[in-house]
């Protein structure tokens, strides 16, 4: 498929790119080269093949979703380096005024 200087400008334009001399005729040698692949995808006959969905057949294996405590407050507040009664204290960052 033959892509023309103009096409690859307007697409580095959308993607906020810009090709100058070189670049640009490479681009464009490259974004042929990949059409071309593409249509040569296209005459690999695919018939009675199923669409992937997994890359294998291993499931994987959640853990239950079940709460728990596995800590207690007083270990959790132990190595606080502020703290108030049943909180952590930390430095205050929002200013109420706007």
């Amino acid at each position: 498929m033959r892509v023309t200087e103009q096409r690859v400008k307007e697409l580095a334009q959308l993607s906020k790119l810009q090709f100058e001399g070189d670049d640009l005729v490479k681009m464009q040698q490259d974004l042929e080269k990949i059409l071309d692949m593409c249509e040569k995808l296209q005459e690999v006959d695919t018939n009675g093949v199923e669409p992937l969905i997994y890359l294998g057949n291993e499931h994987t294996n959640l853990r239950a979703d079940s709460v728990s405590h596995d800590i207690t407050k007083e270990e959790a507040l132990k190595n606080a380096p502020k703290r108030d009664s049943d909180f952590f204290r930390v430095p205050k960052v929002i200013d109420g005024q706007e």
